[in-house]
Protein backbone atom coordinates (compact mmCIF):
# COMPACT_ATOMS: atom_id res chain seq x y z
CA UNK A 1 0.00 0.00 0.00
CA UNK A 2 1.67 3.33 -1.04
CA UNK A 3 2.62 5.30 1.90
CA UNK A 4 0.18 7.94 0.69
CA UNK A 5 -3.06 5.70 1.20
CA UNK A 6 -1.57 4.95 4.97
CA UNK A 7 -1.25 8.21 5.80
CA UNK A 8 -4.45 9.05 4.57
CA UNK A 9 -6.34 5.84 6.50
CA UNK A 10 -5.07 7.13 9.62
CA UNK A 11 -6.14 10.48 9.15
CA UNK A 12 -9.86 9.54 9.00
CA UNK A 13 -9.40 6.77 11.46
CA UNK A 14 -8.11 9.49 14.29
CA UNK A 15 -11.28 12.59 12.45
CA UNK A 16 -13.36 9.42 13.18
CA UNK A 17 -12.02 8.24 16.52
CA UNK A 18 -12.21 12.30 17.64
CA UNK A 19 -16.17 12.69 16.47
CA UNK A 20 -16.76 9.72 18.25
CA UNK A 21 -15.36 10.63 21.68
CA UNK A 22 -17.41 13.77 21.01
CA UNK A 23 -20.23 11.99 20.08
CA UNK A 24 -19.73 9.95 23.15
CA UNK A 25 -19.09 12.46 25.65
CA UNK A 26 -22.36 14.84 24.64
CA UNK A 27 -24.15 11.65 25.06
CA UNK A 28 -26.66 11.14 27.70
CA UNK A 29 -26.03 8.24 29.50
CA UNK A 30 -27.86 5.42 31.92
CA UNK A 31 -29.13 7.24 34.62
CA UNK A 32 -27.95 6.03 37.96
CA UNK A 33 -31.33 6.84 39.69
CA UNK A 34 -34.83 7.65 38.78
CA UNK A 35 -37.18 10.41 39.91
CA UNK A 36 -39.60 9.78 42.78
CA UNK A 37 -42.33 11.66 43.03
CA UNK A 38 -42.58 14.44 45.57
CA UNK A 39 -44.77 12.85 48.46
CA UNK A 40 -42.70 9.58 48.11
CA UNK A 41 -39.35 12.33 48.41
CA UNK A 42 -40.87 13.67 51.31
CA UNK A 43 -41.62 11.08 53.27
CA UNK A 44 -37.99 9.55 52.49
CA UNK A 45 -36.67 12.37 53.63
CA UNK A 46 -38.16 12.14 57.32
CA UNK A 47 -37.36 8.50 57.03
CA UNK A 48 -33.29 10.18 56.68
CA UNK A 49 -33.95 12.43 59.72
CA UNK A 50 -35.55 10.37 61.91
CA UNK A 51 -32.40 7.69 61.10
CA UNK A 52 -30.25 10.41 61.63
CA UNK A 53 -31.56 11.48 64.79
CA UNK A 54 -30.64 8.14 66.47
CA UNK A 55 -26.79 8.87 66.58
CA UNK A 56 -27.52 11.51 68.72
CA UNK A 57 -28.77 9.06 71.34
CA UNK A 58 -26.87 8.72 74.64
CA UNK A 59 -25.80 5.18 74.82
CA UNK A 60 -25.14 3.42 77.87
CA UNK A 61 -22.06 1.71 79.09
CA UNK A 62 -21.39 -1.13 77.46
CA UNK A 63 -23.46 -0.41 74.98
CA UNK A 64 -22.82 -0.87 71.24
CA UNK A 65 -22.85 2.39 69.04
CA UNK A 66 -25.97 2.92 67.10
CA UNK A 67 -25.47 1.66 63.45
CA UNK A 68 -28.18 3.32 61.02
CA UNK A 69 -28.98 2.32 57.20
CA UNK A 70 -29.77 4.47 54.75
CA UNK A 71 -31.07 3.67 50.95
CA UNK A 72 -29.91 5.92 48.58
CA UNK A 73 -33.92 7.58 48.58
CA UNK A 74 -33.63 8.43 51.62
CA UNK A 75 -30.49 10.47 50.95
CA UNK A 76 -30.99 11.60 47.46
CA UNK A 77 -34.43 13.14 49.13
CA UNK A 78 -32.56 14.39 51.93
CA UNK A 79 -30.17 16.16 49.71
CA UNK A 80 -32.90 17.37 47.31
CA UNK A 81 -34.61 18.83 50.79
CA UNK A 82 -31.23 20.57 51.64
CA UNK A 83 -31.13 22.40 48.39
CA UNK A 84 -34.44 23.22 48.75
CA UNK A 85 -36.08 21.38 45.76
CA UNK A 86 -38.01 19.18 47.39
CA UNK A 87 -41.14 21.28 47.64
CA UNK A 88 -40.70 23.10 44.63
CA UNK A 89 -40.86 20.24 42.14
CA UNK A 90 -42.96 17.27 41.15
CA UNK A 91 -40.76 15.26 40.74
CA UNK A 92 -36.74 14.83 42.55
CA UNK A 93 -33.86 14.29 40.65
CA UNK A 94 -31.86 14.99 43.60
CA UNK A 95 -30.56 18.16 42.74
CA UNK A 96 -27.86 19.83 44.71
CA UNK A 97 -26.10 23.24 45.06
CA UNK A 98 -23.65 24.70 42.92
CA UNK A 99 -20.79 23.44 45.84
CA UNK A 100 -20.63 20.50 43.66
CA UNK A 101 -17.01 20.07 41.26
CA UNK A 102 -18.24 19.60 37.71
CA UNK A 103 -14.90 17.72 37.41
CA UNK A 104 -11.67 16.75 39.17
CA UNK A 105 -9.82 19.83 37.63
CA UNK A 106 -13.12 22.30 38.20
CA UNK A 107 -12.42 25.59 40.38
CA UNK A 108 -14.49 25.61 43.20
CA UNK A 109 -15.91 28.81 44.32
CA UNK A 110 -17.59 31.39 42.91
CA UNK A 111 -18.41 31.50 39.44
CA UNK A 112 -17.89 27.87 38.70
CA UNK A 113 -20.25 26.02 36.07
CA UNK A 114 -23.88 25.13 37.45
CA UNK A 115 -24.14 22.18 38.63
CA UNK A 116 -27.73 20.50 38.46
CA UNK A 117 -29.71 17.03 38.52
CA UNK A 118 -27.65 15.37 40.95
CA UNK A 119 -28.36 12.16 41.31
CA UNK A 120 -26.96 9.37 43.79
CA UNK A 121 -27.05 5.36 44.22
CA UNK A 122 -25.79 2.87 45.92
CA UNK A 123 -25.18 -0.94 44.91
CA UNK A 124 -23.18 -3.27 46.78
CA UNK A 125 -20.20 -1.11 48.14
CA UNK A 126 -20.32 1.19 45.85
CA UNK A 127 -21.53 4.87 45.76
CA UNK A 128 -22.39 6.24 42.44
CA UNK A 129 -23.11 10.18 41.47
CA UNK A 130 -24.12 11.58 38.21
CA UNK A 131 -24.75 15.42 37.73
CA UNK A 132 -25.01 17.39 34.71
CA UNK A 133 -23.03 20.39 33.89
CA UNK A 134 -22.18 23.04 30.94
CA UNK A 135 -19.37 22.39 29.03
CA UNK A 136 -19.41 24.95 25.85
CA UNK A 137 -22.94 25.77 26.18
CA UNK A 138 -24.12 22.27 26.00
CA UNK A 139 -24.82 20.06 29.17
CA UNK A 140 -22.70 17.32 29.52
CA UNK A 141 -23.69 14.43 32.38
CA UNK A 142 -20.65 13.44 34.84
CA UNK A 143 -20.70 9.97 36.63
CA UNK A 144 -18.41 9.58 39.65
CA UNK A 145 -17.85 5.91 41.32
CA UNK A 146 -15.91 4.74 44.08
CA UNK A 147 -15.78 3.23 47.78
CA UNK A 148 -17.02 5.93 50.19
CA UNK A 149 -15.30 5.06 53.39
CA UNK A 150 -14.14 7.52 56.70
CA UNK A 151 -10.46 8.10 58.30
CA UNK A 152 -9.82 9.85 61.13
CA UNK A 153 -12.54 11.27 61.72
CA UNK A 154 -13.05 12.80 57.47
CA UNK A 155 -14.78 10.58 55.04
CA UNK A 156 -12.75 9.32 52.43
CA UNK A 157 -13.55 8.59 48.74
CA UNK A 158 -11.66 5.59 46.63
CA UNK A 159 -12.98 5.91 42.92
CA UNK A 160 -13.59 3.13 40.85
CA UNK A 161 -15.30 5.02 37.77
CA UNK A 162 -15.49 8.32 36.00
CA UNK A 163 -17.53 9.13 33.33
CA UNK A 164 -17.85 11.96 31.00
CA UNK A 165 -21.17 11.37 28.89
CA UNK A 166 -20.80 8.07 27.80
CA UNK A 167 -17.12 8.12 27.70
CA UNK A 168 -15.25 6.30 30.44
CA UNK A 169 -12.36 8.75 31.59
CA UNK A 170 -9.42 5.71 33.09
CA UNK A 171 -9.49 6.40 36.81
CA UNK A 172 -5.82 6.79 36.55
CA UNK A 173 -6.09 9.64 34.52
CA UNK A 174 -8.01 11.49 37.68
CA UNK A 175 -7.26 10.17 40.66
CA UNK A 176 -4.52 12.36 41.58
CA UNK A 177 -6.49 15.91 40.91
CA UNK A 178 -9.44 14.58 42.59
CA UNK A 179 -7.33 13.31 45.43
CA UNK A 180 -5.80 16.48 45.35
CA UNK A 181 -9.44 18.58 45.38
CA UNK A 182 -10.30 16.12 47.92
CA UNK A 183 -7.56 17.24 50.37
CA UNK A 184 -8.32 21.42 49.25
CA UNK A 185 -11.89 20.65 50.56
CA UNK A 186 -11.16 18.71 54.03
CA UNK A 187 -12.97 20.96 56.45
CA UNK A 188 -16.54 19.70 54.13
CA UNK A 189 -15.30 16.02 54.40
CA UNK A 190 -15.30 16.00 58.70
CA UNK A 191 -17.54 13.76 59.58
CA UNK A 192 -20.56 15.08 62.47
CA UNK A 193 -19.52 15.18 65.93
CA UNK A 194 -21.89 12.35 67.04
CA UNK A 195 -20.52 10.07 63.70
CA UNK A 196 -17.62 7.73 64.03
CA UNK A 197 -17.83 6.20 60.33
CA UNK A 198 -19.53 5.43 57.33
CA UNK A 199 -19.07 3.15 54.39
CA UNK A 200 -21.42 2.14 52.03
CA UNK A 201 -22.37 -1.79 52.62
CA UNK A 202 -25.04 -3.95 50.96
CA UNK A 203 -26.13 -1.14 49.10
CA UNK A 204 -26.74 1.50 51.60
CA UNK A 205 -25.15 4.26 53.58
CA UNK A 206 -24.24 2.85 56.88
CA UNK A 207 -23.10 5.93 59.58
CA UNK A 208 -21.93 4.55 63.34
CA UNK A 209 -22.23 6.57 66.06
CA UNK A 210 -19.61 7.72 68.50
Amino acid sequence: MKKWKLDRIISIATLASSLIAIVLVLKKPQPVSYPIPVAVAAAKAESFQQKVQQLDQPRQAGQAPAEVHLNSEEVSAALAQAAGTLSSTQFVSSSLPTTVPSSPDAQIGPGQPEVKDYQVSFDGDVARGQFVTQIGGKDVYVTLAGHLGSKDGYATFDPTEFKVGDLDIPVSLVNGTLQKKLDEQRDRLKLPDDVQAIKVENGELVMTGK
